[in-house]
């Protein structure tokens, strides 16, 4: 029995679908079913039976890759599949921890990722025998869903999953989207070795995210409510796949149209929701999760129409959200991190799938900054991004044959939507220093309370930082999200007002704020006051500045700001978090960032007593970024109404 279904949703994506099919909006899904390829077409990934292109010595795919892939799935051969314990998925009502089921879960997924490589590499019967094994643990594993974020909970009272009632996440969405790649690229294989096996997946897929996907329109990820966040896509993206190949029974054909149209509905809510400028609020890290997500599915989509629908070169936000990875990049593997992001992410990022989007996109800059992490001596993308990533990037031909190029490294970029300025000394280059700076409020997607906070690279390496984000636990999106540490302004580059913190939601954001871009100069000036909970304070003024000086470029941060008398004698502090080595200067510190960038000299007034709070990181998402420790600088600025703190390359240096 259907739910109560929402009104139909028509956004940029429906705008651009009528011109291309020449059908009115409320006659989308019929033009969509003459337009929609055979199942056994739908998907961009020739089958392994065509081995021109997967044959290991001979095929045109990525044989570096499959190589790879090939010599760690031979190491699992014969070792126990990863088994998710219903006591581990029980933890997170308990004690919070995620990890453990999450841990085997995924690494369930990611030895059947490789088998499946090796199965299209080799054509061998054994790695059919390892790949059967593997889908089969899935589907018989109770649930997809992460525990984390089942609402099984709320509605049955059990903490673990209900299978007659499952829950449609990002966990599930993976893994029929997974097992729909599996059939595409396999089936033959499978029908010759385990017939009966594709109806299985088929069961499956349809009982636990296909069925559940029409009949229940309450899912907080659709954005009903106008909150559109990175699980749109995702979720649509995994939907779509697994409807495009796996409903394609003789009678399948009205569901596939009906569960095709919710997607494309879905994911148009998603571009709907991207602001003209492309940026992502969530920042660099979610990018890859939310609008590429959006970006590979319509790809697939265009695909599955024969080219017939192909809307990316047409809505302006997907063009420039083509752009956000190579605006928001401070040079080497260094980000501008904001939000839940890593300052360093994972280098084994799918590139091909930004590769793939620019060239849809017409973006050479978005193009060559992909292409700078071509390197065809090393495998080009892992089990990790996700098999249909995997299984794309491996054959994608375009991708393959692309050359090595350098990142554009724009000199100045200014995205309003999300008050987000980075300026460099010079584009084309990370040599020398570098700002990012941000306004913004704190209710955004991932939120951390740093409104106003900046971060400066040396030599495209952060040396005054943002922390990112811990591991993630129950804590991380509940109501305690607050009380760690590395979400609270207090542990940001922003002032603590009379011994204030920033609130957290939207009405506690930055005004007045204002952007300039010239040659000599760039920076951003705004009022932080209204960030945080009222202390007496009228004001709060910060410019953050990057002077292009000829001889010595400089950041220059210039504070100043009003109070309401105050008996209380609280403590007024503004904060730097700084990476790498520190040693006391007179009024100031020298830095040497992490790896090889040169060192930084931080100066501020001269009088101000200044402290220094060493924290030590025991997490591994991290320490991995910034090493054993980070330092919090305190400069006690009570008795004043201005401090300008300078940050420049030492120029003894």
């Amino acid at each position: 029995m259907l739910e109560d279904q929402p009104a139909a949703f028509a956004g940029p994506l429906t705008a651009v679908f009528e011109r291309q099919t020449g059908a009115s909006a409320g006659l989308l899904t019929e033009a969509l079913e003459g337009l929609l390829v055979a199942p056994d077409r739908a998907l961009p990934l020739p089958p392994a039976s065509d081995r021109s292109v997967w044959d290991l010595g001979t095929g045109r795919a990525d044989s570096v890759t499959m190589a790879d892939l090939l010599r760690r799935a031979t190491a699992d051969l014969g070792t126990p599949w990863p088994l998710p314990l219903a006591s581990a998925a029980a933890r997170v009502h308990t004690d919070g921890d995620r990890v453990e089921w999450e841990s085997a879960a995924f690494n369930r997924q990611y030895r059947l990722n490789r088998a499946v490589v090796a199965a299209a590499a080799t054509d061998e019967k054994r790695w059919i025998d390892e790949v059967a094994d593997g889908v089969v643990l899935l589907c018989e594993q109770s649930s997809w869903c992460w525990p984390a974020h089942d609402d099984t909970r709320r509605r049955h009272g059990a903490v673990l999953a209900t299978v007659t009632d499952p829950y449609l996440d990002l966990g599930a969405g993976d893994v029929a989207g997974e097992l729909a790649w599996i059939d595409h690229l396999l089936g033959a294989a499978l029908d010759t070795h385990y017939p009966g096996l594709r109806g299985r997946i088929r069961h499956e897929a349809r009982t636990r995210v296909l069925e559940p996907f029409v009949r229940r329109r309450d899912w907080h990820w659709i954005g009903l409510d106008g909150d559109v966040h990175n699980w749109n896509p995702w979720i649509h993206g995994n939907v779509l796949v697994a409807a495009l190949r796996l409903l394609d029974g003789p009678d399948d054909g009205a569901e596939r149209l009906r569960v095709i149209s919710l997607a494309i509905e879905g994911i148009d809510r998603y571009v709907a929701s991207l602001p003209a400028d492309g940026a992502i609020d969530e920042g660099y890290s979610y990018w890859w999760n939310g609008a590429c997500r959006a970006l590979e599915a319509l790809d697939i989509l265009t695909h599955a129409t024969d080219g017939a629908l192909d809307p990316v070169g047409e809505i302006p936000a997907l063009r420039e959200t083509v752009a956000f990875p190579h605006r928001m990049h401070l040079g080497g593997d260094w980000y501008v991190n904001v939000a839940d992001g890593q300052a360093r992410p994972p280098v084994d990022q799918p590139w091909h799938a930004l590769h793939r989007a620019a060239r849809r996109a017409g973006d050479q800059d978005a193009e060559a900054h992909a292409a700078a992490h071509r390197r065809p001596d090393v495998p080009g993308t892992t089990e990790h991004a996700g098999l249909g990533r995997l299984l794309q990037g491996i054959t994608d031909e375009a991708w393959l044959a692309a050359e090595n190029s350098p990142s554009p490294l724009p000199r100045d970029v200014w995205l309003p939507s999300v008050q987000v300025i980075i300026a460099r000394e010079r584009g084309g280059s990370a040599s020398g220093v570098t700002v990012a700076a941000k306004g913004g409020h704190n209710g955004e997607h991932h939120n951390h309370n740093d409104v106003g906070s900046f971060v400066v690279a040396s030599d495209g390496v952060p040396v005054i930082v943002d922390a990112g984000r811990p591991t993630y636990t129950a804590a991380t999106f509940g109501p305690d999200r607050y009380l760690i540490w590395t979400m609270q302004s207090s542990w940001h580059n922003v002032p603590e007002l009379r011994e204030s913190a920033q609130g957290a939601g939207a009405a506690f954001r930055a005004t007045d704020v204002t952007a300039s871009v010239a040659d000599d100069a760039s920076g951003l000036s705004l009022d932080l006051a209204a960030a945080y909970p009222d202390v007496g304070v009228r004001s709060w003024r910060r410019s953050v500045t990057l002077h292009r000086d000829s001889e010595c470029a400089r950041v220059v941060i210039d504070d100043s700001w009003g109070y309401e008398p105050d008996d209380t004698e609280r403590t007024t502090t503004v904060r730097l978090l700084v990476a790498g080595a520190v040693e006391s200067l007179q009024d100031g510190l020298r830095v040497t960032p992490l790896g090889d960038a040169r060192p930084v000299r931080v100066a501020w007034d001269s009088g101000i007593r200044a402290a220094t709070v060493v924290r030590d990181l025991d997490d591994p998402m991290l320490s991995d970024v910034w090493g054993p420790t980070l330092t919090r600088i305190e400069l006690d600025v009570t008795a004043r109404d201005r401090v300008v703190v300078t940050v420049e390359q030492n120029p003894d240096e």
